[in-house]
């Protein structure tokens, strides 16, 4: 191999799976690690202060131009870029491009692909089918959440949208609690029959019990979990009022959700978060109220409470300041906890970092040239 030769390993999806991507205990563990090195400052993702979700393309409302498409639900193109230090040490981009109607045409809502480089020189380590491993980082924090934040004995899992994002968030409950049972609601029958499959498969020692209302699959759980994606409209975000919560439950949104401001507000509830300044990136880059511009998680309605005073800066808190020793987790038994997870590029570039290693240990993958000699240099 020459000093200006460069090549790069090409993971497939069943790749990617055969490097461990769907090994959720493993993905857990990771994501415990960025969110501590977040918190260190050991990071960098776009806009000047280095908390940019990522730089977002949209589609007009109309266009005068026949082939340009035209703006709908997740509808859009995202480019992700991070870098993250510690045991990772590398930078990287995830590539997103959206569209709710890519289900009636046997894909799934958002096409991932993702691309490890060298942090120095830029060069690409690897480029690898990347809906697995979006979906797996998504689905581990919360399991973060809940290894700091849940009751110990929590059993009962609330999964509101049975889809990708519930059913690795259950993935990543049952690898740190002993869950016993998911009680599920689906706007759909069918994709809660769907998930009940899934579960019998994947985690066949869960009780799957489908429910025919929101209020059924809350009562009783120890941890709530809202994965409903759609449209940035509040009357549409799956409402879960606090007279259904049980008595120190724990409620992780990655995606919409609306609670009563009154439980936000309340000064026993713990308000936590994947990472704060994520939040004000996007109400800046939005525009105020955030929750009714941006998307429906609930982090967003926490920053626009702030701007509001209706809650002071300091109740909510970065998950990763807890294990750090720096801010408080639970505090009691019957506490509320409400964690909001946003998703950051840092974190696919960590769990990438795992599965590229993890792939050369193993001899996965196709290595393809980018050059020999580049013909500009």
């Amino acid at each position: 191999m020459s000093d200006t030769e460069i090549s790069f390993l090409y993971l497939s999806e069943p790749d990617a799976i055969a490097a461990g991507v769907t090994e959720m205990a493993g993905c857990v563990e990771a994501m415990d690690e960025t969110l501590q090195l977040l918190q260190k400052g050991d990071y960098r993702m776009a806009g000047n202060e280095g908390n940019s979700h990522g730089a977002m393309m949209l589609f007009p409302e109309t266009s005068e131009f026949p082939n340009m498409p035209i703006d709908g639900v997740d509808r859009r193109f995202m480019a992700m870029p991070a870098y993250l230090g510690g045991s990772f040490d590398n930078a990287g981009v995830k590539w997103y491009g959206s569209n709710i109607e890519n289900r009636e045409k046997g894909q799934p809502r958002s096409i991932l692909t993702f691309i490890l480089n060298d942090k120095d020189t830029g060069a690409p380590k690897m480029f690898m089918s990347a809906n697995l491993l979006s979906a797996y980082r998504t689905g581990a924090v919360p399991g973060v959440g809940a290894k700091y934040l849940a009751k110990p004995d929590s059993e009962v899992v609330s999964i509101i949208g049975p889809g990708v994002m519930g059913k690795t968030g259950l993935e990543a409950y049952n690898a740190v609690l002993p869950i016993k049972k998911a009680q599920v609601y689906g706007r759909r029958r069918v994709t809660s029959e769907a998930f009940k499959e899934w579960a019998a498969e994947r985690l066949p020692h869960i009780e799957i019990v489908i429910c025919d209302t929101m209020e059924e699959s809350v009562r009783g759980a120890d941890i709530i979990h809202s994965g409903v994606s759609g449209e940035v409209n509040p009357a549409t975000y799956p409402l879960v009022k606090t007279e259904w919560l049980k008595p120190g439950a724990f409620i992780c949104a990655v995606a919409n959700l609306k609670l009563e401001d009154e439980l936000l507000m309340a000064p026993e509830t713990g308000l936590f978060i994947d990472n704060v300044g994520m939040y004000f990136d996007w109400q800046e880059e939005f525009g105020y109220p955030a929750y009714e511009t941006t998307t429906g998680i609930i982090g967003t309605r926490f920053v626009d409470m702030i701007h509001d005073k209706l809650i002071p800066a300091e109740k909510v808190i970065n998950i990763g300041d807890v294990p750090l020793g720096r801010k408080p987790g639970r505090v009691s038994d019957d506490q509320f906890i409400v964690f909001s997870v946003g998703g950051m590029p840092i974190e696919d570039v960590a769990w990438a970092t795992v599965i590229y290693r993890n792939a050369l240990e193993k001899g996965i993958g196709v290595k393809l040239p980018l050059w020999s000699t580049p013909v500009m240099a």
